[in-house]
């Protein structure tokens, strides 16, 4: 039997799947989005951006609830900082990603009047926007730490604001979230579109592509020598029950960056992340969609898992509190928990795979003009 040791290590791994899955999966939903009002500047061009992911950002989504249940149930002490500790942003993030999204999708060609649906096209863009700059912000602020501690009998008290979420440093990483999320968007509408969308398209995601090369750079140099780090000086029980408490934590700048000496290896992470994106620039330059898109898929999941792998032991630290950190280590369910939970796992995700691959077979091809006026009843 998998002892628990491993067990964390197998659930800290599958959590970053999940949230690269949700990144690259509805990733391109949010971008897309975001491009919107820069791609189609018709009605007709509009209506083929939005039938382009209306058939498929809802289960897209199914992605982003998969890694909140897995937070839930293997990482408790997780959930219960990041979800009430951040409750506005993720809030902010229900109310444009989840709810008025789908409500502006569906609404938008009930009326033929033109008002109405410029209004709905700038609600689909609000919500395409301003998620993929909230999801930057709280990866941010978890590379600095949430401000948030636990008392003697593990209650946590969390006593930062909303307003300090939205950092400098924060914000560069939301900017650099949004150029990652419009790269991708731009390059699923290169494979989905023609002609003069299929254009703009590529031209705002190779300049999407470049500014995340950038950013990312800049984010890397900012962690190595300007942003603090939290480096644990005692020693850690892999093995023992969850109790965030019994460890000492100092802050160090470049701190984040201790693992590459440990696992030299890693350094694939980050040139994953610059290959993806340069590659992206580079194939969108030569038209080929499908390429260039998978190149920026690649570049998200190199630029996440550097963020995950950076930050390990560590999923949650505290900035007021070292102590309380959370850590892969002790912030985990009980064994039996994490064992039940994997085995439901190997079960039901190839079953998800399978299902999506088949449905993106179903609806390959592009969306044309033709396409949605032959469609009227159920194209957006």
């Amino acid at each position: 039997m998998l002892d628990i040791a491993v067990l964390r290590v197998i659930w800290w791994v599958l959590l970053g799947v999940l949230f690269t899955g949700f990144a690259i999966m509805d990733g391109f939903d949010l971008g897309a989005a975001a491009l919107l009002p820069f791609v189609a500047k018709e009605e007709s061009e509009r209506r083929i951006v939005l039938n382009s992911i209306g058939p498929v950002w809802e289960g897209n989504q199914v992605w982003i609830i998969l890694g909140a249940g897995a937070v839930f149930a293997a990482w408790p002490f997780v959930y219960a900082v990041a979800f009430s500790g951040a409750y506005l942003a993720v809030l902010l993030l229900l109310l444009t990603m989840g709810i008025s999204r789908p409500v502006s999708f569906k609404y938008r060609s009930k009326l033929p009047n033109k008002f109405w649906r410029r209004f709905w096209d700038w609600v689909v863009f609000v919500g395409g926007f301003l998620p993929a700059v909230i999801f930057g912000i709280l990866v941010g602020n978890i590379i600095q730490g949430l401000p948030f501690y636990f008392d003697s009998d593990l209650r946590v008290f969390y006593t930062g604001s909303l307003i300090q979420l939205f950092n400098p440093f924060a914000l560069y990483c939301g900017v650099l979230s949004l150029m990652m999320l419009v790269m991708h968007g731009g390059m699923y509408l290169a494979v989905k579109t023609d002609g003069q969308i299929r254009k703009r398209a590529i031209y705002y995601s190779r300049i999407a592509a470049i500014c995340s090369a950038i950013l990312f750079a800049g984010g890397g140099l900012l962690i190595a020598f300007v942003i603090s780090g939290y480096n644990i000086i005692s020693e850690i029980n892999v093995y023992g029950y969850s109790n965030p408490l019994h460890k000492q934590v100092i802050p160090q700048i470049g701190a984040w960056l201790h693992n590459y000496s440990v696992f030299p290896a890693m350094i694939l992470l980050p040139v994953l992340g610059f290959a993806g994106t340069i590659g992206a620039w580079w194939m969108g330059n030569k038209g080929s969609g499908k390429l260039a898109f998978v190149c920026s898929a690649i570049g998200l999941a190199g630029i996440i898992g550097t963020f995950g792998a950076s930050l390990f032991p560590f999923i949650l630290p505290s900035s007021n509190n070292l102590a309380s950190s959370l850590l892969v280590w002790d912030s985990s369910s009980s064994h039996l928990t994490l064992l039940i939970m994997l085995f439901a796992v190997v079960i039901f995700m190839p079953i998800v795979l399978i299902y999506t691959a088949w449905v993106y077979r179903v609806l390959r091809g592009k969306v044309t003009k033709k396409l949605i006026d032959e469609d009227k009843l159920t194209a957006y």
